[in-house]
């Protein structure tokens, strides 16, 4: 895995439906070393702190290869890096094969993966698409977010390298399918693996027992 380009931006307000609203999901690529805090990059700010940011969404990482899918799907050749409002593009990024509790080394800073993305409203407002969520939902290649375990700064072009695979082996992908796919075999085995593993965040966490209360 590559990282091709880091992305940040600060709030902006938008008209939505007749509503004034503060979003951050027009990232832009930034060059250079950006250092990466806590709990955001440098130069990136959520700004809606109920749904987005904190520990465990501290970094929000998207796949290049999927830029190619809805560049296809949408017939949209002006797709830039950081439209789907991640923070980090990168190569070889793949829900299927990365699993929650995963550490991933990118310059000198360590990230662990803590939960599937669930897209709101914002994300159609960043494609002009109304039914953009929907589509990303039944696509499934959702991005993953993630903790920062050690703070360092990254550049574009560093190599990211899986320095931890989790032994309860739950991929980000089986995580998100076993939720939304009412046809998804073994869901609540899943669900049980999920609420088992630690390192999932507090709002995914949430929503597994919640669906284990109802099973």
């Amino acid at each position: 895995m590559k990282l091709v380009s880091v992305n940040v931006s600060l709030p902006v307000e938008v008209d939505y439906n007749d509503t004034r609203i503060s979003t951050s999901i027009f990232k832009k690529p930034i060059a250079g070393k950006v250092a990466v805090h806590q709990f955001k990059l440098a130069g990136d700010q959520q700004a809606d702190l109920e749904n987005h940011g904190g520990g465990h969404k501290a970094v929000y990482a998207f796949a290049t290869e999927q830029y190619d899918f809805w560049r296809q799907t949408l017939a949209r050749s002006d797709l830039h890096y950081g439209q789907f409002g991640e923070n980090l593009t990168i190569s070889g990024l793949d829900e299927a094969s990365l699993c929650i509790g995963d550490q991933i080394q990118i310059g000198d800073c360590i990230l662990e993966a803590t939960q599937p993305r669930v897209p709101c409203f914002k994300l159609g407002i960043a494609l002009a698409l109304e039914t953009m969520p929907k589509q990303f939902i039944q696509h499934g290649h959702t991005g993953i977010y993630f903790k920062v375990l050690k703070m360092g700064s990254i550049t574009a072009g560093d190599n990211v390298t899986r320095i931890y695979q989790h032994p309860n082996q739950l991929s980000l992908k089986t995580l998100f399918s076993a939720y939304f796919d009412e046809d998804f075999i073994d869901a609540e085995k899943v669900m049980k693996t999920a609420a088992k593993t630690p390192e999932l965040s507090d709002e995914w966490r949430e929503k597994v027992l919640e669906r284990l209360a109802k099973a």
